[in-house]
């Protein structure tokens, strides 16, 4: 499961510690699946109804802080009303271990929300349809633990706010990604002018250019790179998983993804085995600094209005 380092201009955990948040989530996620499977089959096998007890819960990774939190004494417990109810009242029995998996990652991706969205101290205003997007949850619940995930981010690019595309940090690169995707089977046709035309059956609508937004991406993500002395390879894709990009061999340095060579390029991705590095941990603490956090205090009930610009 992909790890939600940053979400738009909402403040991350990450930012608090990002060398100690990434490893502890794998170690945590692994821990937490051991304890639930162990649980699910035992009580499977015993014929045990499933307990409703506060023994299985995510209380303890939203409320543990890192050791940088706890020198700097910004620690403090989440308020009750923020806890999350035990896992066991959000989700009945799973039927399968598929569908264990698929109950085990759901909450796990709302726990990679709060820490998206909130430090011990401060929160950002939050957007709930976030629970619903598709697109996040495909890169957080689809790729490897130590792909580190950058969605949508807003970044300082000179003395402008810019919204940048999704940056997923793996073990070996920088992947700066585009959606250029609609209806099933749709054919995208790449132009050099200021938009794209999106065939689907018998309709025709205009698209803005994708490339002029990934092309700002890169030089965001090179100009961080280069500042902080990091030797990271960037790759830009546009990507269409359910219909087809005829791009006329234009733009040559963009890797064009479509349902013709989707699966390769995923499978590729998916089965990376590399370990986290500290390269890449060191990436994604630079681009963090870049980055636009927009925030609230939370003081006993009073919530001092705050802004921080990187």
């Amino acid at each position: 499961m992909g790890q939600l380092v940053k979400l738009r201009d909402y403040i991350s955990r990450y930012e608090t510690d990002v060398y100690y948040y990434v490893p502890e989530f794998i170690r945590l996620k692994q821990w937490q699946w051991e304890q639930a499977k162990s649980r699910w089959e035992a009580e499977r096998n015993a014929g045990i109804p499933l307990q409703t007890g506060a023994e299985e819960t995510w209380d303890f990774l939203l409320d543990k802080p890192s050791w940088w939190e706890r020198l700097a004494k910004r620690w403090r417990r989440v308020p009750a009303e923020e806890e999350e109810p035990p896992a066991e009242a959000r989700a009945s029995r799973a039927a399968t271990v598929e569908e264990l998996k698929r109950q085990f990652l759901d909450e796990l991706f709302q726990l990679q929300l709060k820490w998206a969205s909130s430090t011990m101290t401060h929160a950002s205003p939050f957007d709930d349809a976030l629970y619903g997007d598709e697109t996040l949850k495909y890169f957080l619940q689809r790729f490897p633990d130590t792909y580190l995930c950058f969605y949508r981010p807003v970044a300082m690019a000179g003395k402008a706010l810019v919204e940048l595309e999704t940056i997923i940090l793996t073990p070996a690169a920088a992947w700066c990604i585009a959606f250029v995707e609609g209806k099933t089977d749709n054919v995208v046709i790449a132009s050099t002018g200021r938009f794209w035309t999106e065939r689907a059956g018998t309709e025709e609508t205009k698209r803005v250019n994708p490339v002029v937004s990934l092309r700002r991406t890169e030089q965001v993500v090179s100009d961080v790179f280069q500042k902080h002395r990091i030797d990271w390879p960037i790759h830009l894709v546009l990507l269409n998983r359910y219909g087809y990009i005829d791009h006329g061999h234009l733009f040559p340095f963009l890797h064009y993804i479509d349902k013709r060579n989707y699966e390769q390029w995923f499978s590729r991705l998916r089965r990376s085995a590399l370990p986290l590095r500290h390269q890449q941990l060191k990436a994604a603490a630079a681009l963090l600094g870049q980055c636009a956090s927009f925030y609230s205090r939370r003081l006993d009930g009073n919530i001092c209005s705050e802004e921080r610009q990187q």
